[in-house]
């Protein structure tokens, strides 16, 4: 320890310098680290010990922000395994392949001010190819190696929803979805399952993304929820053969477009006396009464109720205490939030590989705290849906509340 506090005295006979104070927060916490490992290895530097359990293996470079400055420190390596000093924070898998997809920006030539910017702030410039190369690859493999895994058991629901963002393409700027997909099993518990690229309104697009969940395992689902996208209809018929719920709360949006503002809250109010009957057949009755009442003055809105129907409440043959879950795709609302907070950092992606990178680790992390909290749904609801006549028949009941 001798050798560790000679540094500490030199520094306090300059106490007049402007880095003081910095200067003595470095020496300290390099001690800090020296002691710890000496502690790890069982022998200080350069003793023989019978006791020695690994070997130092230089030093990497952390830069720690603080209130006095950018405090340079070298964390020390070790042969074996690897050792990070309790005072810091590592970064997380998202942080890293937010670092990355900046980075690789930069490199490219394609970056914005606004990344210009915060690519300064983060102190990242003179990254070289390599270090970009080098973080990335060993995000993707995580990343790869979550949004790849087997699926195991059965999964009655599925959620898609998609999210869009930019990407350079051919020197160009294109706008392409990304595709999010959460599933709940049998236990109760929900997973986010996978996560595509690319034109969300072709169907072979969709068709080829829902294959591929198949192909890891997917299976026993009954009903997907989803926005009304073109071409995922026919996609989950012919790929999966379950059926379909479109989103109750894009679907509100769409009808009251044909509703002057002034009477949203009426036709809206009156929409909904048929999501709080008990059973399917009675909401269909409910459903078919409101839209006959609307007919005379709002033709067109009407007309949607009359299509959408068994879109719209193919919900309400499920078990009672799922409904709230599988109306729409609002259990996404917060994922894709934190998903488009990350992505409006970066602004323009450089490539689609920087997309899965960045939005896979953010995945693969809610996921991970997904599986720390309770069931996402009930147990005991699990079960086949009941079927019901779902004739056209004029309304004979006085609708109530469930």
């Amino acid at each position: 320890m001798t050798e560790d506090r000679m540094p500490l005295s030199e520094l306090l006979q300059k106490a007049g310098d402007g880095d003081f104070l910095r200067a003595v927060a470095e020496r300290v916490l390099q001690i800090l680290m020296e002691t710890d490992v000496e502690g790890l290895i069982g022998a200080g530097r350069h003793e023989r010990s019978a006791e020695r359990l690994n070997w130092r293996n230089g030093y990497r470079e952390r830069t720690l922000d603080t209130r006095l400055g950018s405090l340079n420190l070298k964390i020390p390596k070790l042969r074996q395994g690897s050792y990070f000093p309790p005072f810091l924070e590592a970064r997380k898998t998202t942080e890293k392949a937010l670092v990355a997809v900046i980075q690789e920006a930069w490199i490219g030539g394609v970056s914005t001010r606004r990344v210009d910017e915060l690519v300064q702030a983060m102190g990242l410039s003179g990254i070289s190819k390599s270090q970009v190369s080098k973080l990335c690859k060993d995000i993707d493999e995580r990343v790869n190696a979550f949004l790849n895994r087997s699926l195991e058991g059965d999964w009655p629901y599925l959620w898609l929803d998609a999210t869009y963002l930019k990407v350079r393409e051919g020197g160009r700027i294109v706008s392409v979805a990304a595709i999010i997909a959460v599933a709940a099993n049998t236990d109760g518990r929900r997973e986010i399952v996978g996560l595509g690229i690319g034109p969300s309104e072709a169907e072979t697009f969709w068709g080829g993304f829902l294959k591929t969940l198949v192909k890891r395992g997917l299976k026993g689902v009954k009903l997907v929820i989803s926005d009304a996208h073109e071409g995922l209809k026919a996609a989950i018929q012919r790929v999966i053969g379950a059926s379909w719920q479109r989103c109750r709360v894009h679907f509100m949006r769409n009808a009251l477009a044909y509703v002057p503002k002034g009477q949203h809250t009426v036709v809206a109010a009156a929409i909904r006396q048929a999501f709080l009957q008990p059973d399917r057949e009675t909401a269909g009755q409910v459903w078919r009464h409101v839209a006959d009442q609307l007919r005379p003055k709002f033709e067109k809105l009407a007309r949607l109720m009359d299509e959408a129907e068994h879109d719209v409440l193919a919900y309400m043959v499920f078990p009672a205490q799922h409904r709230t879950k599988l109306h729409s795709t609002n259990p996404l609302e917060r994922l894709n939030k934190e998903v488009k907070r990350r992505a409006d950092v970066v602004g323009i992606f450089p490539n689609e590989d920087a997309i899965k990178r960045l939005i896979g680790a953010v995945l693969m992390e809610q996921n991970d705290e997904w599986q720390t909290q309770n069931r996402y749904m009930q147990i005991e609801g699990f079960a086949e849906p009941q079927t019901t006549a779902l004739e056209r028949t004029p309304l004979q009941i006085t609708p109530k509340a469930a």
